[in-house]
């Protein structure tokens, strides 16, 4: 089995009564790519990056992704 680790960039937006909605993850070829959010940051109320572990041959990713940077404001399930 062949892991590979992958890093996303997952921003958000404000959306109907103080929720938020999520923009497309961005997929990041490195660590130092997904550590730079700070212009996507700017105009959203909050940007997250994250490396989920995955085995992209067998389609396998893992259930919790280390997350490497956030800033701003973020859903819950992020605490």
């Amino acid at each position: 089995m062949v892991r590979d680790t992958s890093y996303f960039v997952q921003a958000f937006n404000a959306g109907r009564e103080g929720s938020l909605k999520a923009d497309a993850p961005i997929a990041c070829k490195t660590e130092g790519g997904a550590l730079r959010p700070e212009r996507l940051a700017l105009s959203k109320v909050g940007v997250i990056a994250l490396h989920p572990p995955a085995d992209p041959e067998m389609g396998e990713y893992d259930d919790e992704p280390t997350v490497i940077s956030r800033q701003g404001e973020l859903p819950s399930a992020f605490d």
